[in-house]
C-alpha cells in the first residue's frame, strides 16, 4: 500500500528543489530568508527519519541527539576560531584556567568536519546494533532513544565549563576567517545549505528505490521472514540508523552555522519529538514531503509563537493529532490520494 508514494517521488523531488533553489530566494528578504535558513536545517533530520520510521518501522524519539553533536563539534570550531589564542568566554566565566584535551583537535576544520559524520554514525550504529541484535524494537527502541536525549541534555546542563551549560555556546562571527554574520554571507550560506538538501534528497530516494529500500521495507511489514531468509536484519536497521544520525549530524552543524548559537535545548526530547512532527506533517513515506514538512512546521512553530505566546504549543500539538488521524501519510499522501483520485473523477463523467 506504500509503494505508489514511492513510485511518484520525481516529480515532488524536482518541485522541492525547484522550490528551494530559485522560488523562495526570489521571493523573500533577507530576514525571511535567514528565518528558512533555520528550518531547513531540521529537513536534513526529517529525511532520516523518513528512512527510519517511514521506510524502516524505526521509532526515533531522540534525533536530537545527533543534531546537537553535529551543532556542539561545529561550535567549538567557531568558538576556538573566535577566541584564540585566549580561552572561549565561557570557560573563563566557569574559573577554567586551561582548554580541556578533546576541545584541543577541534582547532582544525579537517577535524572536525570528520567528527561531525564520524561520532554520529559510530555511536549510532554501534548503540542501535546492540539494541537490535537483542531484537528490541517498536515502542521499547523509541523510550530508550528518548532516555538518551534526556541524559545527553542533563549532562551538557550539567558540565557548564566545558559545554556552556544551560547557555550552551554562542557568539560565532567568522567561519574560516570569512564573515557568517552579514545578510549577504547568510544569503551564500543558505544556497549552499539548500544545495546539500537537494543531492541528500536525490541520494535518499535512490537508496530507497534500490535494493537496499525494498529489503528495509520487507523488514519493517514483517522481520522474521526476512531474518529468516537469511539477511542479518539487526545489521540493515542498525545501518539505516546510522545514516539518519549522520544525517541529522550534518544538520546540526548547518544549524549552528545559521542561528549563530547551539544550545541543550536542540538536543532534548521536545526538539526530538518536533523533528518525528516534521516528517509525519510532511509524510513520513516521502522524502521531498518530509523537507515540505519541516520548512512548513517550522513557519508555524514561528508564527504561531509570536501570535499566541501562550497556547501555541496547543495549535502544534493539535496538527499534529489531526495529521496522525485523518492524514496518517502526511501532506504527500494526501497530495497522492488527490491526484489518484483526478482521473477517475474524469472517467465518471
Amino acid at each position: 500500500m506504500t509503494f505508489p508514494l514511492r513510485k511518484s517521488g520525481t516529480l515532488p523531488l524536482a518541485c522541492v528543489v525547484l522550490l528551494l533553489i530559485v522560488v523562495l530566494p526570489l521571493g523573500l528578504d533577507d530576514f525571511r530568508l535567514s528565518l528558512l535558513s533555520k528550518y531547513l536545517c531540521f529537513s536534513f533530520v526529517a529525511i532520516g527519519i523518513v528512512l527510519t520510521w517511514g521506510y524502516g518501522g524505526i521509532l526515533s524519539l531522540g534525533q536530537g541527539i545527533f543534531f546537537g553533536l553535529g551543532g556542539y563539534m561545529m561550535a567549538m570550531f567557531l568558538k576556538l576560531e573566535a577566541s584564540a589564542p585566549a580561552l572561549p568566554d565561557f570557560m573563563v566565566w566557569s574559573s577554567v584556567d586551561k582548554l580541556p584535551f578533546w576541545w584541543e583537535p577541534f582547532h582544525g576544520i579537517g577535524f572536525t568536519l570528520l567528527m561531525i559524520l564520524a561520532v554520529p554514525a559510530l555511536l549510532a550504529y554501534g548503540l542501535s546494533y546492540a539494541i537490535f541484535k537483542r531484537r528490541v524494537s517498536g515502542v521499547y527502541f523509541a523510550i530508550v532513544t528518548l532516555c538518551l536525549a534526556m541524559t545527553l541534555t542533563v549532562l551538557i546542563v550539567g558540565q557548564q565549563g566545558d559545554t556552556g551549560g544551560a547557555n550552551g555556546i554562542t557568539d560565532f562571527r567568522t567561519f574560516l576567517g570569512m564573515d557568517i554574520v552579514g545578510d549577504a554571507a547568510r544569503r551564500k550560506l543558505y544556497f549552499v545549505q539548500a544545495a546539500a538538501v537537494s543531492v541528500l534528497m536525490l541520494l535518499a530516494s535512490l537508496l530507497l528505490r534500490s535494493r537496499f529500500g525494498k529489503i528495509l521495507i520487507a523488514i519493517r511489514d514483517s522481520e522474521a521472514r526476512v531474518r529468516f531468509s537469511g539477511y542479518n536484519t539487526a545489521h540493515i536497521k542498525a545501518f539505516v540508523f546510522m545514516l539518519a544520525a549522520v544525517l541529522s549530524s550534518i544538520g546540526g552543524a548547518f544549524y549552528t552555522l545559521q542561528v549563530g548559537l547551539i544550545s541543550p535545548n536542540v538536543a532534548g526530547v521536545v526538539a526530538s519529538i518536533e523533528m518525528v512532527i516534521f516528517a509525519a506533517v510532511g509524510g513520513r513515506l516521502s522524502v521531498p514531503g518530509a523537507v515540505v514538512g519541516a520548512l512548513l512546521v517550522g513557519f508555524l512553530k514561528s508564527y504561531l509563537s509570536e501570535t499566541f505566546p501562550e497556547i501555541w504549543l496547543y495549535f502544534l500539538g493539535a496538527i499534529f493529532i489531526l495529521v496522525v488521524v485523518a492524514m496518517p501519510n502526511g501532506l504527500a499522501g494526501l497530495m497522492a490520494g488527490m491526484s489518484r483520485a483526478q482521473p477517475n473523477a474524469g472517467g465518471a463523467k
